[in-house]
């Protein structure tokens, strides 16, 4: 049985088991199967379609959907990242509903080294690890900046360009225009379907995208200039109210950069 087929059809075999992926830009068609997925972004940014909306999972993040979740997926730039599969037994204490979660450093190199696997039997040490792999994905906590994408597509057509060029600064006009809408059409959708307004979706988004500069190790200055800001302060300051720190105390508590660096 291959790969794909399996994951539809069959809920045995591993208790976990694992794919690394490399990919070009391209869209996923909607799929569901009976094990729960964890889906990580190590580089570039995903953007995943589920019943309950649209998200954009960035660096150093997953998005969880629990077994038989109808789901689709769409690249932004290439993107690496890999794939837990969990048998649906072990998902019973496991969120039940799909979520952008932070990965911590452990379960980060635990999936990473549970890629090697395939979905031969496992011997007791991947036996173990596959069970410290179910117990934190349990203990991780939901992501509060998630970056839902609008489903009008002539609304999704900016939000798409705005992903694949944060650092653009059009202004809505300019923006509307490009969606074939007025400007006052294009705010009012953007807070319908998106709970924010223009301005705020796109401060997230470049927020988002500051996730996987910090993951690279991109200096903070580099990083807020890249994404458009007028003066790295700003960036800064804006960071520090969406997660409580700075850039740089960030990228030490997630593991992406010593406390000694400079």
């Amino acid at each position: 049985m291959d790969f794909a087929a399996k994951l539809r059809d069959d809920d045995g075999g591993p208790l976990v088991f694992t794919r690394r992926d490399i990919a070009a830009p391209h869209p996923t068609e909607p799929h569901r199967h009976a094990r729960g997925q964890l889906v990580g972004c190590e580089r570039g940014v995903m953007e995943l379609g589920t019943e309950a909306g649209a998200w954009v999972v960035p660096a150093r993040h997953a998005v969880w959907l629990p077994p038989h979740t109808l789901h689709s997926g769409h690249t932004h730039r290439a993107v690496a990242g890999w794939s837990l599969y969990v048998a649906k037994p072990a998902c019973a204490d496991l969120p039940a509903h799909p979520c952008i979660l932070e990965v911590t450093p452990l379960l980060w190199e635990a999936a990473r080294r549970s890629a090697e696997w395939g979905l031969a039997a496992l011997d007791k040490p991947a036996t173990r690890l596959a069970g410290v792999i179910v117990d934190e994905i349990g203990r991780l906590e939901a992501r509060p900046l998630v970056v839902t994408m609008p489903r009008d597509e002539r609304i999704a057509r900016v939000a798409r360009a705005i992903l694949s060029d944060p650092a653009d600064d059009r202004g809505l006009n300019a923006w509307a225009a490009v969606a074939c809408v007025s400007s006052r059409t294009l705010s009012r959708q953007f807070v319908a379907e998106t709970g924010l307004t223009f301005t705020q979706w796109v401060q997230r988004v470049r927020l988002v995208r500051s996730l996987e500069l910090l993951a690279a190790d991109t200096p903070v200055t580099t990083v807020a200039i890249e994404l458009g800001y007028r003066s790295v302060s700003s960036f800064i300051a804006l960071f520090k109210r969406s997660f409580g720190v700075t850039p740089a105390a960030y990228a030490v508590r997630s593991g992406y950069r010593r406390a000694d660096a400079g």
